[in-house]
């Protein structure tokens, strides 16, 4: 742990952590002084990430399980208070891709994205939630913090991840609400669109695979998961709390804030349209619109 910590004893737990981006997430926040409750769906993966942050000399201990299910939900936050005393931060990581064309999509495909990213989301919030407003009616309210993952494809779109899309575009989404309703308890939301080198992305075909190599000279690995770490890390700081509802994109040294919806060009007739009159006034408003960020994938 450096002298310039952050997060010194506070108690985060991290979804989705046995690996990738999560995992590098997990270490950081040991790295930084942190306790970190280390969730994944499969224990061994969990188990060996807090075995690493032990070796380091950080504490930690694992929590696995389907971030999905309600009473496992409850029991990771119930893990972080038994064993730490407290829950100060949640991040939100665990997914996993289903890719389809939305044409060829099946019910399951759909389904099974949906649930492990949007549900699993809200219900580890809902249930930290309810534990941080507790505290704050308790009149010991938290320095809490919420970092959720969304996505490039959640904020633009995405060829043939339809389902992924749509549930990281409601994350975002869940992001600026939280950050609506939970700030009376201390909480901040923002979230994050991360690119980086994943299980997910190498698997997402051979283009997609080559352009996330590392690069063999030794120079700037721009796809390593550990460079999306130190912003998330920030985030969940003291130093922080004038943040929240916000999105950002992160990819190598490179860090940048999404503007979600918001109106644009208008015109107001003050009175109802008819069908006929509008074509004129939608090509006058796209005009003078921003254009729309391209879809990734799209020709």
């Amino acid at each position: 742990m450096g002298e310039s910590a952050l997060n010194t004893d506070r108690v985060v737990i991290v979804t989705g952590a046995g690996q990738g981006i999560g995992r590098a997430h997990a270490l950081a926040f040991a790295a930084d002084g942190a306790r970190v409750v280390v969730n994944d769906y499969v224990a061994d993966a969990a188990n060996g990430v807090v075995g690493e942050i032990r070796s380091a000399g950080g504490q930690a201990v694992a929590a696995p399980g389907d971030v999905a299910d309600w009473d496992t939900a409850a029991s990771i936050v119930a893990t972080a208070v038994e064993q730490f005393g407290a829950l100060d931060i949640l991040v939100n990581n665990a997914g996993f891709v289903r890719d389809r064309m939305l044409v060829s999509m099946s019910e399951d495909e759909w389904d099974a994205v949906v649930r492990v990213h949007l549900k699993g989301h809200f219900v580890m919030l809902r249930h930290a939630a309810e534990y941080w407003r507790a505290q704050a009616k308790a009149g010991a309210p938290r320095q809490a913090r919420v970092i959720n993952t969304s996505s490039g494809a959640g904020l633009y779109g995405s060829v043939g991840q339809g389902n992924y899309a749509a549930a990281k575009a409601g994350i975002a989404e869940l992001t600026v609400q939280a950050a609506a309703e939970m700030g009376g308890y201390g909480v901040t939301a923002n979230a994050i669109a991360p690119a980086a080198r994943t299980q997910m992305t190498m698997g997402a075909g051979e283009a997609m695979a080559a352009q996330m190599a590392a690069p063999a000279d030794g120079s700037f690995d721009a796809m390593d998961p550990a460079n999306v770490s130190p912003l998330v890390v920030w985030l969940a700081s003291p130093e922080a709390a004038g943040v929240t509802g916000r999105v950002f994109e992160v990819e190598g040294g490179k860090v940048s804030v999404s503007d979600g919806w918001q109106r644009s060009v208008e015109r107001d007739k003050g009175s109802r349209w008819e069908p006929a009159e509008l074509g004129p006034v939608i090509e006058e408003i796209l005009a003078k619109a921003p254009v729309p960020m391209p879809v990734y994938g799209a020709r």
